[in-house]
C-alpha cells in the first residue's frame, strides 16, 4: 500500500501544534518556485498542469488524425488547435479582424442603435453591460429560466474604481486601454481610454458588492418582461433581443439578480453619454478579441491582466493557451476522449464508498445537533437523502455538431464557438431539466455543489494524489478527497445553500429559532476570519463575510470527513510513527500545499470567496477538538483556540 505521506518532506523546525500548514509544507513553501507563467503553485496547480499535458497529447492526436471518433468532433478539435498554432497567419492579419466591428460602432448615432449593436456583438462573445445565463428557476427548479445580472466592468471588482488604494491600478488600466485602442488603429486612444474609465466608474457606483451578490434571497427577483423593461426603459429589450437572436420565450420571465443596477444603468443611457458608450464598446470588442489577435495585442493584454493584476512574470506558452482555447470551445468533446484512458473503474468504486460514509456521517451529525430542532432536522435529513453525487464524467456528452471550424480562422472559431454555446443555453427555455448536465469537464481539477439540482460533482481529474490515492489507506483519502466531498455536501447547508430544500427550491425550511442559532454560529466564524492577514500583504485581512460559505464548507467538510473516517473503524497502528488521526490531518494539510504571488493574493482578498490556503488549513483545524486530541495541542501552542471560541457547525 502507498502510504501517501512522506514524512521526510516535513519541516521539523515548525511544530505541528503551532502551524500545521508550515510543518507539513515548510520545505516546499521555501524551495518550490512559482512557474513564471503562473500566479500560484501547489497541489491544485500541479494537477492542472498534469491534466493540461494529457489534454495536449489527446489534442495533438486529433490533429494527426490518430483518434477513432465517429462523431467527427476529433477533426474539429484539430481545427481549433491548428488555428491557434498559426502565428504567421495571425501576425499577418494584425488588427484587421476588428475592422468590421469597429466600423459598425462608428456608424451608431442613437442609443437604440447602440443597444441593438450591443446585442449582436454579445452573441459572439463581446461582453455586454448586462449578463445573461439560463439555469433552473430557484423558485421552481423544475423549469429553466433566464437569469440577468449586472455587468459592464473591466476591473475585477467595483471596489477597484474608488479609493486611494486602487489609484495606481486605475491609472495602469487607462494606460492599458489606450494601448489596446491604439493597436486597433483608433485615434485619440488616450482620450477614449479616459472615457472608458469614467463610464465604468459610474457603472461601478450601481454595482452590488460581492457579499450582497451571495445572498440567495435578495438576488432572486422574478420579473415579467414588462417589469424588466420598466426598470431600464431606454434599453430597448426588443431591439437588443432581436439583434442577439434571443427568443421571446427567454425573456418572458427572468430572474434579476440586482434590480438597482438596472435602475442605475437607466440614468447613464443618455444621448450626451453616447460617445462614452461607443468608446466603451470599442474597448469591449478589442478586449474580447485580444487573445486571438497578433502578439502585440496578446502581450499588451497579458501585461495588464497577467503581470499588473496577478504579478505573473511570463505569458503562458502558445501551446498552453491553445489547449485552453480548445477546452473552452469543445471541453466535453475533449473530456469524452480524456476519460477513455484517464479514469479507471476502481476510482469510481472507491469514491462511491467514500461518499456513502460521508452521507452517513452527515446523517448522524444532523441527528445529534444540539442547536437544531427536530422539525428542522427532519427537513435537513430529507435534503441529505435527496443528494445526487456525480463522479468522473457525464453519462451523456454535449454534441458539437453545430460548430463550424476552420483551421485558418482563429477569431472566427472563437466567435462561432461562443455563438453555439449561447444557442445551446437559450434552447433550454421550455425544455425539461437536464439532470445529466455537468458544469465542469472531466479534465477539470475542481468540484462543485449545485443547489438547484441538489447535487455534488467530482470530475475525474481531481481524483488523483494528493486528493485521492487509489492505493493509500483511508486516513489519507478521508483527510483529502473525503474533506473535499464533505465540503461540497456542506454547501447544501451553508449560509446560502441552506435556503434551498431537497428539491432544489429556494424555500425556507428552517424554524426561526434554528436559523438564529445557525446565524450566531456563522457570525462567530466570520469574526475569526476577519482577523486573519495572509503572509506578504501587510494591512489586508480576509473578508469573513465574503468567504463565509467556503469557510463553512471547509469546517464542515473536514469535521464530517473525520467522522466518516472513524466509521471505517481504522486500525490504531501507526504508520511512520503517525497515528491514523494524525495522518488524517496531515493529509488535509498536504491538500492545501500552495503559494500565491503577493499581487494575486491582494486580488483574491477582494474577489475570491475562498480564504488563502494557509487559513483553509490552519484556521479550520483550530476549531476541531479531534485535532487537539490527535496532537496533544495545549494552551501554550499557537494553534490553540479556547474551547468556548471554537465553532462547531456539524459535529465530528
Amino acid at each position: 500500500m502507498n502510504p501517501g505521506i512522506d514524512i521526510t518532506q516535513f519541516d521539523q523546525g515548525v511544530r505541528v501544534q503551532d502551524d500545521l500548514f508550515r510543518h507539513v509544507n515548510g520545505p516546499w513553501l521555501r524551495d518550490a518556485p512559482i512557474a513564471p507563467d503562473r500566479a500560484t503553485a501547489g497541489s491544485f496547480v500541479a494537477l492542472v498542469d498534469e491534466a493540461e499535458v494529457t489534454v495536449r497529447r489527446i489534442i495533438e492526436a486529433c490533429v494527426a488524425g490518430e483518434v477513432e471518433d465517429e462523431t467527427g468532433e476529433a477533426d474539429k478539435i484539430g481545427d481549433l488547435y491548428t488555428s491557434f498554432l498559426d502565428p504567421d497567419r495571425i501576425e499577418a492579419l494584425g488588427a484587421t479582424p476588428l475592422a468590421d466591428d469597429l466600423d459598425r460602432i462608428s456608424r451608431v448615432s442613437e442609443i437604440d442603435e447602440f443597444v441593438g449593436l450591443l446585442g449582436d456583438l454579445e452573441r459572439t462573445g463581446t461582453r455586454g453591460v448586462i449578463g445573461l445565463y439560463v439555469a433552473p428557476d430557484r423558485g421552481r427548479p423544475d423549469r429553466y429560466v433566464t437569469h440577468v445580472f449586472q455587468g459592464g466592468l473591466s476591473l475585477p471588482d467595483e471596489s477597484y474604481y474608488s479609493g486611494d488604494d486602487s489609484a495606481e491600478l486605475r491609472a495602469a488600466f487607462v494606460e492599458h486601454v489606450a494601448t489596446m485602442l491604439d493597436l486597433a488603429g483608433l485615434e485619440d486612444a488616450a482620450g477614449r481610454a479616459a472615457n472608458v474609465l469614467d463610464l465604468e466608474t459610474a457603472l461601478a457606483e450601481h454595482h452590488w458588492d460581492r457579499v450582497a451578490c451571495r445572498d440567495a434571497q435578495k438576488t432572486y427577483n422574478l420579473l415579467t418582461r414588462p417589469d424588466l423593461q420598466a426598470l431600464v426603459p431606454t434599453f430597448d429589450l426588443a431591439r437588443w433581443a432581436e439583434a442577439g437572436d434571443v427568443p421571446d420565450a427567454a425573456l418572458a420571465e427572468v430572474v434579476l439578480a440586482q434590480p438597482s443596477f438596472l435602475s442605475g444603468l437607466e440614468q447613464l443611457l443618455t444621448v450626451d453619454r453616447l460617445p462614452d458608450w461607443l468608446d466603451w464598446l470599442r474597448w469591449q470588442v478589442v478586449h474580447s478579441s485580444a487573445p486571438y489577435l497578433s502578439d502585440a495585442f496578446v502581450e499588451a493584454n497579458f501585461e495588464f491582466y497577467g503581470r499588473t493584476l496577478s504579478g505573473t512574470d511570463e505569458l503562458r506558452p502558445r501551446w498552453k493557451r491553445a489547449v485552453g482555447f480548445v477546452e473552452s470551445a469543445m471541453g466535453e468533446a475533449v473530456g469524452r476522449l480524456y476519460v477513455r484512458t484517464e479514469y479507471p473503474p476502481e476510482s469510481r468504486a472507491r469514491m462511491d464508498d467514500l461518499i456513502a460514509h460521508l452521507i452517513e456521517a452527515y446523517r448522524q451529525s444532523i441527528t445529534e445537533l444540539p442547536w437544531m430542532s427536530d422539525e428542522t432536522k427532519a427537513r435537513a435529513l430529507e435534503k441529505l437523502e435527496a443528494f445526487t453525487p456525480k463522479i468522473g464524467h457525464p453519462e451523456r456528452f454535449k454534441s458539437y455538431a453545430d460548430l463550424v471550424t476552420d483551421p485558418t480562422d482563429l477569431l472566427g472559431n472563437a466567435r462561432r464557438s461562443l455563438a453555439v454555446e449561447t444557442a445551446r443555453e437559450l434552447a433550454k427555455i421550455g425544455s425539461p431539466i437536464d439532470r445529466d448536465e455537468w458544469y465542469m469537464t472531466p479534465q477539470t481539477v475542481n468540484a462543485y455543489y449545485n443547489p438547484t439540482m441538489n447535487e455534488i460533482v467530482f470530475p475525474a481529474a481531481i481524483l488523483q494524489p494528493p486528493f485521492f490515492h487509489a492505493d493509500a489507506d483511508d486516513a489519507v483519502n478521508y483527510g483529502a478527497i473525503g474533506a473535499v466531498i464533505g465540503h461540497e455536501i456542506g454547501h447544501g447547508f451553508d449560509d446560502q445553500g441552506s435556503h434551498y430544500d431537497g428539491t432544489g427550491a429556494l424555500r425556507n425550511w428552517w424554524t426561526d429559532a434554528d436559523r438564529a442559532a445557525f446565524d450566531e454560529l456563522t457570525s462567530a466564524l466570520v469574526a475569526q476570519y476577519d482577523g486573519l492577514t495572509p503572509e506578504g500583504v501587510d494591512g489586508r485581512t480576509v473578508n469573513g463575510a465574503l468567504t463565509i460559505g467556503e469557510n463553512i464548507g471547509d469546517l464542515g467538510g473536514l469535521s464530517i470527513a473525520h467522522r466518516a473516517f472513524r466509521l471505517t473503524e481504522p486500525a490504531d497502528e501507526p504508520v511512520d510513527g503517525l497515528t491514523p488521526d494524525q495522518r488524517f490531518f496531515i493529509s488535509w494539510a498536504q491538500a492545501w500545499q500552495s503559494k500565491v504571488r503577493p499581487a494575486e493574493t491582494l486580488r483574491r482578498l477582494t474577489v475570491d470567496p475562498h480564504s488563502p490556503p494557509e487559513f483553509r488549513c490552519n484556521q479550520v483545524v483550530r476549531n476541531l477538538d479531534a485535532f487537539y486530541d490527535a496532537f496533544d495541542v495545549t494552551p501554550d501552542d499557537a494553534l490553540w483556540l479556547d474551547p468556548e471560541l471554537r465553532v462547531t457547525v456539524w459535529s465530528s
